[in-house]
């Protein structure tokens, strides 16, 4: 099971996370990303890979537990 954090000091609002992951990631007013609590499904593992990889600011992580 896998889910996404941010760390709000980090981000800067690109947006880009919510562009490739907007099944998980909206953005607030600002522009800043308002996370699903939910676990990340299998099928949208590899989208929240590159969301995590893309942010200009190394804000997302994919926190993962138990087995894949």
């Amino acid at each position: 099971m896998s889910t996404i954090r941010v760390n709000p000091a980090a981000c800067d609002g690109f947006g880009f996370c919510s562009e490739i992951l907007p099944e998980m990631i909206r953005r607030d007013e600002w522009g800043f990303p308002i996370l699903a609590d939910d676990a990340v499904p299998e099928d949208l593992r590899r989208a929240a890979e590159q969301a995590v990889a893309f942010c200009p600011r190394r804000a997302l992580r994919l926190e993962t537990t138990g087995p894949r």
